[in-house]
Formats: C-alpha cells, structure tokens, sequence
C-alpha cells in the first residue's frame, strides 16, 4: 500500500533505537524525510547511518539528527532551529522509573509531568499550527498500554501519560485541526521486544532471584500472542496512523500489545 506521505518531513523523538527507531525506519521507508532526535549522540549517529543505508529507503529520503534532550526548553529550540515545520511528529520520551508512590516527591511527579506528558504538549503546540495551514498534519504519541490498564509500580507513568491522554482527546476534536487535515493519536504499547522491557525483567529476576528467562517466559505467557512485539511492527503500526489514508482517524488510543489488555473497550 502507497501511504502517500512521500517527501513529507518527520520529527521522530527517541528514535536511536526501540520503538522510536522503529518508527523512523517505517516512515523513512515510505520516502519522508526524517530529523531524528535521543540524547546519546553516539547511539543517534549509528541510528541514522542505519536508516541512511536502509536499502528498502528510497534514495531520495533524507536523514538528519540532533543529539538533545526533548524533554528540556534547549533541547527543543536545538530541534526547530534546524527545521522549524513538520508534517509528521512522533513524540516518545522514556518512562518515569517504576517504585512505591510512597516515595515520590513532588520533583519525581514534576519530572514525569514534563517528560511524559508537557514535552509532547509544547511539540503539539509548536507544530499543528503549520500543519494546519499546509492542510496536512500528523501526531503520534507514544504512550504506553498502561494508560487503559494500569500497572501500580508505574504509577508515575500512568498519572503522567494519563493526563496527556485527556489533553489530546480535546485537541485532536477541535474543528480547526481536525478540518485541515490534522490528527493526533496515541499509540499505547505493550510488551516489546527493546532495551526498556529487558531492563525491566533483569530488574525483576534480580529481586526474585529468579533467571531472566524464566521471568521472560513468564511475561510472554500473559500475552495471547504468545511473544513480545517487535519494534518493526510497532513502526509500521504508526506509519499508517501518518498516512494520508488515516485522515479519519483522530483523537485515538491504539494499543499494540497482542491482546494483553482484558477489556472490551
């Protein structure tokens, strides 16, 4: 399928790797051109050699990057002084780290707040205005399935992106975007297969005692799927929602997690 976003410019968050490169590698494939940004330049410099030697890219697609942190006011000006208009964003910044709400103070709420819920905001805000007048836009943030069902060592997480959820299902409805053409959505994932998850599990089979395999193995059976996604199809996933056959679809919470969430609705 033609997604018909060739020549479109992205903004891709996160991407050095997981799930925000996964996104850039779809998005690149399909002709846009793509400014990626991650905070460890060595990491975002392999990220963009990879993309650039894609050998599904079409030649014509570009690859830029920024090594800052997207979470700050410097990191974002660093941004948009290279390029100040996107067609295509895709906001994604690392989750709050997991623990006991007991333990958090207001600079840990804070700190997630800005991260997980103002970043994507202020990126919003500095782009959908263009988007609108050139008659096309495209939003997706990367939130996480914790948002329909929430984890209680996450709890940072859920509050944080749970606020974002609200905003976006405001502003995605307004007739002045939702008219020219411009859609935000959240895509929420499950258990994939990237660094984070697997952080995640040595951090458990040390506080179980338990092997990583076991604990992996055991994770995977929670799942109808029967296995963790991967990056690739989380990508491809998202390269549709920027499509200009997704045009009808806004204000959205699309899970990819093999079915792990329980609820009907």
């Amino acid at each position: 399928m033609d997604l018909g976003i060739t020549g479109k410019w992205a903004l891709v968050c996160g991407a050095s790797k997981g799930l925000g490169l996964g996104c850039a590698q779809a998005l690149v494939r399909e002709g846009v051109h793509m400014l990626i940004v991650a905070r460890g330049e060595e990491t975002l410099k392999a990220a963009a050699e990879k993309l650039k030697a894609d050998k599904t890219k079409p030649a014509a697609a570009t690859v830029q990057f920024v090594a800052a942190d997207i979470t700050t006011v410097e990191g974002r000006a660093a941004v948009f002084a290279v390029r100040k208009d996107f067609d295509i964003v895709v906001t994604n910044a690392g989750g709050p780290p997991p623990g006991d709400f007991r333990d958090w103070d207001r600079d840990a709420w804070i700190k997630a707040v800005d991260a997980n819920m103002l970043t994507p905001i202020e990126l919003i805000k500095a782009t959908v205005d263009g988007m609108a007048a050139r008659g096309f836009g495209r939003i997706v943030n990367i939130t996480s399935s914790a948002v329909k069902s929430p984890i209680d060592i996450l709890g940072l997480s859920n509050g944080a992106r749970s606020g974002l959820t609200g905003f976006v299902a405001g502003v995605a409805r307004t007739s002045k975007l939702a008219s020219s053409n411009v859609t935000i959505n959240n895509l929420l994932p499950g258990s994939f297969d990237t660094d984070r998850i697997k952080a995640t599990m040595e951090g458990a089979a040390k506080k179980t005692g338990k092997p990583v395999e076991e604990v992996r193995q055991a994770r995977i059976k929670t799942i109808p799927a029967q296995r963790l996604g991967t990056p690739e199809e989380f990508g491809a996933a998202c390269a549709f929602l920027c499509s200009q056959h997704a045009s009808y679809i806004t204000g959205q919470n699309l899970l990819t997690d093999g079915g792990a969430y329980p609820g009907t609705y």
